[in-house]
């Protein structure tokens, strides 16, 4: 059994948590008011960091900057601009999506997903103290108690159910009309992953899938998922939508599917790897 490679570019890009040791130029700054980027473009109308002789960097509060990595030989950063009086345009992530290179997008949803977690924790959830940045790791530290807190992921499932050349997808109530997309949900205290994938297809939809394949996985940075995605063959049961969160869902033959997500999406590379595995040509949009 082999795992579908998705084309991921970001293997460019050293994930680093220790500044200590970071010193001098070259350096880049993904800058952010709240959840929003800052958006500068370049030729490409690709978006590209703030560089580190930008009069800008200097109005940072280096508090609020935190240590991504490196890539291409320069040292990234994230940092906040909240109260710098920047006039410049910022936009959600989320909206950016399939608008940027993968690369960039990932390196951005590090970012994001650092200063969430930093903003999140001042203080401490055990005895109220004050937190303040550990010295060397990547970790919140509570002055009071001592208690570590590190950034936290949620790992959630997305699946591909299939069965021959028919695919199972559904619509959420928050979808755009008539986009539908692959199943997906939070794995709970206690489970396994694979767990995780039976409950999630059996509560969304009433059906009962095969042991699921592993196919690989994306970071979700809305707020800080962590994607893992599967493909998992049906096994009995009829299509019992669950109200409050299915809108619909159908059998889709693989030559006639609906309107489904663009190509930076997991739930699309699990729709594209069935239809290569089924010897079906893959849409170009």
């Amino acid at each position: 059994m082999s795992l579908f490679v998705w084309p991921e570019a970001s293997r460019d890009f050293v994930s680093l948590t220790d500044a200590s040791q970071v010193s001098g130029s070259p350096r880049d700054y993904y800058l952010f008011r709240g959840a929003e980027i800052l958006l500068r473009f370049d030729e490409n109308d690709q978006l590209e960091p703030v560089p580190d002789d930008d009069p800008l960097i200097d109005k940072l509060d280096q508090e609020k900057t935190h240590y991504l990595g490196e890539l291409a030989g320069r040292h990234v950063f994230a940092s906040e601009i909240s109260n710098t009086g920047i006039e410049e345009k910022t936009l959600g992530l989320r909206a950016l999506f399939g608008r940027i290179d993968r690369l960039t997008f990932n390196v951005a949803s590090r970012a994001v997903q650092v200063l969430n977690w930093h903003q999140s924790h001042q203080f401490c959830g055990r005895c109220g103290g004050r937190n303040i940045p550990h010295e060397r790791d990547r970790a919140m530290v509570c002055r009071d108690c001592r208690l570590h807190v590190y950034p936290r992921l949620s790992p959630s499932i997305i699946v591909l159910v299939h069965h021959e050349d028919e695919v199972l997808l559904a619509r959420n109530h928050r979808f755009p009309e008539g986009m539908y997309s692959t199943l997906a949900g939070f794995v709970e205290p206690g489970e396994t992953i694979e767990q995780t994938v039976h409950r999630e297809v059996f509560e969304e939809v009433g059906l009962q899938v095969s042991p699921p394949q592993f196919m690989g996985s994306q970071s979700w940075p809305f707020p800080d998922s962590l994607m893992l995605g599967f493909h998992a063959e049906y096994a009995g049961g009829d299509i019992l939508c669950q109200e409050d969160e299915i809108a619909d869902a159908q059998w889709f033959p693989l030559g006639d599917l609906p309107a489904i997500p663009g190509k930076m999406a997991i739930s699309r590379w699990l729709i594209d790897s069935y239809l290569s595995l089924r010897g079906i040509p893959i849409q170009d949009s």
